[in-house]
Formats: structure tokens, C-alpha cells, sequence
């Protein structure tokens, strides 16, 4: 069953993550939505998270599911840009990609079933 996420990115240029090489590059929220819907399809920003772990094999495994229906629109507002996830990935490993992504410049809004 998919679940929608209304996301916020209050300030663009403070959303990103600790790690530049994992981090959004984007600076449009057309640039955001795109780069977190590859995030959510493919396992590729999970999987060179894992390598930089000090026990890879010990990463829990169902963090890099993945969705390979999962969509992301972006749209801007004011200063803030808007990100509205379709997904069937649980909340957590929406969490974890963010975080990845965008440090703690993210603000979840809103659940709803989709």
C-alpha cells in the first residue's frame, strides 16, 4: 500500500547532509524531488552509505529497500521547497535517505495514505 510524505526543505542551501558525497547537490526543488526519487528507486545512495559503515556487513539490510514506483514531485514555495513522496517504503528508510540527503534540514508535514 503506498503512503504519501509531505515533505519540507525550509532553507535549500542547509539541506544537505554531513557527508557531501552522499548529500543533495540539487538547488531547485525540481533538482530535489529527482535526486530523492533516485534515492527511493535504486539502492545506489544506500549501498555507498553502507561502504563508508565500520562493519558493512553488520548494516541492517532492510534499510536499503527499494521502490521502483516511487515518485517524487518538487515544487518551490517562497524560500521553501516542497517535496511530495508516493512511495510504498516504509517510514524509516524514507527517514534514513533524507537524513543522508539532507541532514536535519528536512521537515516532515504530513502522512496520508495515497
Amino acid at each position: 500500500m503506498a503512503t504519501r510524505y509531505y515533505i519540507t526543505l525550509p532553507d535549500a542551501e542547509r539541506a544537505r547532509g554531513s557527508d557531501v558525497s552522499l548529500s543533495f547537490r540539487a538547488v531547485s526543488a525540481e533538482g530535489f524531488a529527482e535526486e530523492l526519487q533516485t534515492a527511493l528507486r535504486d539502492d545506489g545512495l544506500f549501498e555507498r552509505w553502507r561502504a563508508k559503515q565500520p562493519e558493512p556487513d553488520e548494516v541492517d539490510p532492510s534499510l536499503g529497500a527499494t521502490d521502483a514506483d516511487a515518485s517524487v514531485h518538487g515544487e518551490q514555495r517562497d524560500l521553501r521547497q516542497d517535496l511530495v513522496v508516493t512511495t510504498s517504503l516504509s517510514g524509516a528508510v524514507i527517514k534514513h535517505r533524507l537524513r543522508l540527503l539532507a541532514g536535519s534540514g528536512w521537515e516532515l508535514r504530513d502522512v496520508t495514505a495515497a
